[in-house]
C-alpha cells in the first residue's frame, strides 16, 4: 500500500524562522521531510477552524491552535543514520536500554540550532508529542502508541531549557521502537521498519497556579456514542470533560460524560453515593518546581497529580464543580457552600455561562465535513481568572473514527439459552464474526486485584503467540481492560492484547466499573472493529464458566489460561440496542 504523504508544502505551511511566539505564522515546520499523521489532522483544520468557528463564538471564547512547530521526518532519519541507531532499534532490546542510547546520541547540528533559538524566547511548558507516518490513519490509528513529554521549560538559564527540550525530542524518537509500538506493529502486519518520526513541539494549553501549569477542562469529542443514555442517540455523539490535563480522559479513563443533545443530563449514577464514588479526585498538572526525581526516559518526569483541594486552593473550581449537601442529600452547582466536590461542570453545561456545549456541536460538524468521516477531536480549555470568559480553546487533535454500518438484529430471547457462552446489554461494536476458536481468559477463582499487573505480564505471550499464528482470540477477564490504576481491572496496554477480537470485561461485588469512552485504548479497540463485552455485577447475565473449563486447554499460567474450541463461537452485536450474545456449537 502506498504511503499517504503528509508534506508541509502541501499546506502552505511556513518554515520556522526562529520566533515561536512572536513570529507571523503560528504553525510552522524544521526540516525538508513529511509532517506526520497528527500534525496533517491539525493542519486540515487550521483554515477550517479560522473561517468557519473563530468569529462565531468570540468574545466569550477565542478559538485556535496552540502555537506549534513540527520536527519532520527528515531529522528523524539523520538522528538514526548520524549516531547509527539501526541496530539497537530494531533489536528485542529493552525499552529502558533503548531509551538510554537514544539519551546518548546528539541532535543533528541544524535541528540543535533551531531548538535552541526557540527555547532563548520562551519560557513557558511545551507538549513534545509523536506524529509518526502511521498515527491517525483510519484503522491503525496508533493512540497512546507514541510518546508524548511535556517539560515545564521555566529554568532560568537557556542552557539547561535546551538539554531537557533535547532529552524530550529524543525520548519521543525512542518511542518508535519501545516494545508496545513492536506489538502493535505485529498485529498492524507493519514492519517497524517502516515507521518514521515526526515531532509536534507545542505550547502547553493552561495557566499557572504555583508550581502548577494545568487547564481548566480538557476534553475528548467523538461523532458517535456506542453507550448513549437517556434521550441521547449514537449519533449525537458523546462528550468527556474533566479537570487538568488530558491525561486524565485518555490515560486513567476518569471524565464527565455527556451527550451535546443534552447537556444538562447526568449520567445514569444508580445512587447519591455512586455518583460521589465515581466522580474525578485528582487532576494531572506539569510540575513547575523541583521535579520528584531526574529520568530523563520516563514519560511523566514533569508531570504529577494532584488532589482537588489544591484545585480550589488555586481558584480553579469555581466554575466547574459542584457541591453535595449532605444534610439535604442534594447538590448545588458551584462551591460557596461546605461538602465534598463534584467535578460536573454544572456551571457551564447546565447554567451555560459559556456557549461551550454550542461550540463542541458545531466544531464536531466541521470536522466531520473536512475529515469525510467520524471523528475523535481533543481539546483543552482556560477560564479567565475572575469570570468564566473570556474562555481559550485549544484544538489539540482530531482523528478519524471507526462505526461499523452492518445491521444485525439481535432480540432479548437469544440473550439466554443452553448454546450462549455469555451475552450483554452493555456492549461496544454491531456486526457478527464466526471464526473465532481460541478462547483466553482469567481465571475466575484466582483473580487478585493487587495481582493485576502480573496477571497482564502472564497475557502478553499468549496474545503474541496468537498473533504470530494469525488466530483471532475471544478474551475475558475482571475489571477495565487498559486501565491506569491497577486495582481498578488488568493494567495492559494495546499491544499486550492486540490480537484479540472480542474483549470482555466481568465486573466483581467490589469491582463494577464505568466504561469510559474517551480513553486511547479504548479508540484502538473501536478503530480495529472489536467487539467490547460488559457484564456488570448483578446483571441477570453470566458467563458459563463451566462449559468454558471443560474445553480443551492449550497452555495455562497461574491466573490464565488458553483454550481451543472444536467449533467457531458465533459473536453477534447490535450496535443500536447495545446488546450483544457469544454462542457456542
Amino acid at each position: 500500500m502506498r504511503r499517504k504523504s503528509y508534506s508541509p508544502h502541501h499546506h502552505s505551511l511556513t518554515r520556522f524562522d526562529r520566533c515561536f511566539f512572536t513570529g507571523a505564522e503560528r504553525f510552522t515546520y524544521i526540516g525538508t521531510g513529511e509532517l506526520g499523521g497528527k500534525a496533517h489532522g491539525l493542519a486540515r483544520m487550521r483554515g477550517i477552524l479560522e473561517s468557519k468557528l473563530k468569529d462565531s463564538f468570540e468574545p466569550a471564547i477565542s478559538i485556535g491552535i496552540p502555537t506549534l512547530t513540527v520536527i519532520t521526518t527528515e531529522f528523524f532519519d539523520l538522528f538514526m543514520k548520524q549516531n547509527d541507531l539501526f541496530e539497537i532499534a530494531y533489536s528485542e532490546a529493552r525499552d529502558d536500554s533503548l531509551a538510554h542510547a537514544f539519551q546518548r546520541a546528539d541532535l543533528p547540528v541544524r535541528l540543535a540550532g533551531d531548538l535552541r533559538a526557540l527555547v532563548e524566547q520562551v519560557h513557558a511548558p511545551l507538549a513534545v508529542r509523536s506524529s509518526s507516518m502511521l498515527e491517525d490513519a483510519m484503522f491503525e490509528p496508533f493512540a497512546s502508541v507514541y510518546a508524548t513529554k511535556m517539560v515545564p521549560n521555566n529554568q532560568p538559564d537557556a542552557d539547561t531549557r535546551f538539554r531537557k527540550l533535547g532529552e524530550a525530542v529524543k525520548f519521543v524518537y525512542a518511542s518508535t521502537f519501545f516494545k508496545v509500538a513492536r506489538n502493535y506493529m505485529r498485529a498492524t502486519h507493519h514492519a517497524t521498519i517502516d515507521e518514521k518520526m515526526a515531532i509536534v513541539i507545542q505550547e502547553v494549553v493552561g495557566s499557572r497556579f504555583g508550581d502548577r501549569f494545568y487547564p481548566h477542562i480538557s476534553g475528548v469529542l467523538r461523532s458517535y456514542n456506542f453507550y448513549p443514555t437517556g434521550h441521547g442517540t449514537p449519533g449525537e455523539g458523546v462528550a468527556e470533560l474533566a479537570l487538568g490535563l488530558g491525561r486524565t480522559i485518555v490515560d486513567d479513563g476518569v471524565s464527565w460524560s455527556f451527550s451535546p443533545a443534552f447537556p444538562g443530563a447526568d449520567p445514569p449514577f444508580k445512587s447519591m453515593g455512586d455518583r460521589l464514588k465515581h466522580t474525578q479526585t485528582s487532576f494531572w498538572a506539569v510540575n513547575m518546581g523541583r521535579p520528584a526525581v531526574y529520568d530523563p526516559i520516563k514519560e511523566t518526569e514533569y508531570l504529577a497529580a494532584y488532589d482537588l483541594g489544591d484545585a480550589e486552593y488555586d481558584g480553579t473550581l469555581r466554575f466547574i464543580a459542584s457541591t453535595y449537601l449532605p444534610a439535604d442529600d442534594r447538590i448545588t452547582s458551584g462551591i460557596e457552600e461546605r461538602g465534598p466536590r463534584i467535578i460536573d461542570f454544572a456551571s457551564i453545561l447546565k447554567d451555560r455561562i459559556l456557549p461551550l456545549n454550542e461550540l463542541l456541536k458545531t466544531l464536531k460538524s466541521a470536522c466531520e465535513d473536512t475529515l469525510g468521516a467520524m471523528v475523535e477531536i481533543e481539546f483543552a480549555l482556560t477560564l479567565g481568572r475572575d469570570s468564566c470568559d473570556p474562555a481559550r480553546f485549544g484544538f489539540l487533535q482530531v482523528r478519524p473514527m471507526v462505526v461499523s454500518q452492518a445491521e444485525v438484529d439481535l432480540s432479548g430471547a437469544e440473550l439466554s439459552g443452553e448454546r450462549v457462552l455469555l451475552a450483554s446489554e452493555t456492549v461496544l461494536g454491531n456486526g457478527a464474526l464466526d471464526t473465532i476458536r481460541d478462547v483466553v481468559f482469567v481465571h475466575p477463582d484466582r483473580f487478585d486485584t493487587m495481582k493485576t499487573r502480573q496477571i497482564a505480564a502472564e497475557i502478553e505471550p499468549f496474545n503474541r503467540r496468537l498473533v504470530e499464528a494469525k488466530k483471532p482470540y475471544l478474551l475475558i477477564g475482571f475489571g477495565r481492560w487498559g486501565t491506569t490504576d491497577p486495582p481498578a481491572g488488568i493494567p495492559v496496554d494495546f499491544g499486550q492484547i492486540s490480537g484479540a477480537k472480542v474483549i470482555v470485561e466481568a465486573a466483581l461485588p467490589n469491582l463494577n466499573i464505568i466504561m469510559s469512552q474517551g480513553s486511547h485504548f479504548f479508540h484502538n479497540v473501536t478503530s480495529f472493529k472489536i467487539f467490547y463485552f460488559s457484564i456488570p455485577h448483578g446483571s441477570d447475565y453470566r458467563i458459563d464458566w463451566e462449559w468454558l473449563m471443560k474445553q480443551r486447554a492449550v497452555s495455562e499460567t497461574h491466573f490464565v489460561k488458553h483454550v481451543e474450541l472444536d467449533a467457531p463461537l458465533l459473536a453477534k452485536v447490535d450496535g443500536r440496542s447495545g446488546r450483544g450474545v457469544i454462542m457456542h456449537e
